[in-house]
């Protein structure tokens, strides 16, 4: 498979003032929006489920709501997914998955993102359906069908298993990766 943490970890060891550069190069007025986002991505004929995720995305990057990633959110958003605190990532996971806000994350919401994430990433390795399974097996004792934040922290912590994949599902170097990068952009 190769080893793709080099190239990350090399863009990791530019300074700011590298990165910075980059980041105004791809987005000269120092914001990227939404359709940006998709157009940095190559993100065209997603199916619903794959463009509410990219939306969602976009969204808890968006730290302030504004409607755009400034570089400090960038910066921050990057930060977060490659060097966060455990605890800091899974809040940023079940903000991500918390698809209507109302502090819960139930099965639907996790299915949707995990076939979402598999739509965009074309890597179909686990079936969503048996990983929410286990999630809510393994996480929701009470049997409610719902998850808060805290049972989510919680619970994905105390199994290493469904850290793991957790991991494995939501990593989003790649599209870091493109949007430093700038590899499907088009120079005319």
């Amino acid at each position: 498979m190769g080893n793709q943490g080099s190239t990350l970890d090399e863009i990791l060891s530019e300074d700011m003032h590298h990165w910075y550069n980059k980041f105004m190069r791809e987005s000269p007025s120092g914001l990227i929006t939404l359709f940006e986002l998709k157009a940095i991505l190559g993100l065209k004929g997603m199916n619903e489920n794959a463009n509410s995720y990219v939306d969602q995305v976009f969204s808890t990057f968006d730290m302030d709501g504004d409607g755009y990633i400034d570089f400090v959110e960038y910066i921050a958003a990057v930060s977060l997914l490659l060097k966060g605190e455990i605890n800091q990532k899974l809040k940023w996971y079940f903000k991500l998955f918390d698809q209507d806000g109302n502090g819960k994350i139930d099965k639907d919401e996790l299915e949707t993102i995990f076939s979402a994430i598999q739509d965009i990433t074309r890597n179909r390795d686990i079936d969503p359906e048996d990983i929410v399974s286990l999630i809510f097996e393994r996480i929701d004792v009470k049997g409610e069908g719902e998850l808060t934040l805290e049972e989510f922290i919680e619970g994905a912590k105390d199994h290493e298993d469904i850290m793991n994949t957790l991991k494995t599902l939501m990593d989003l170097t790649p599209v870091l990766v493109i949007i430093v990068e700038g590899r499907n952009r088009t120079k005319d």
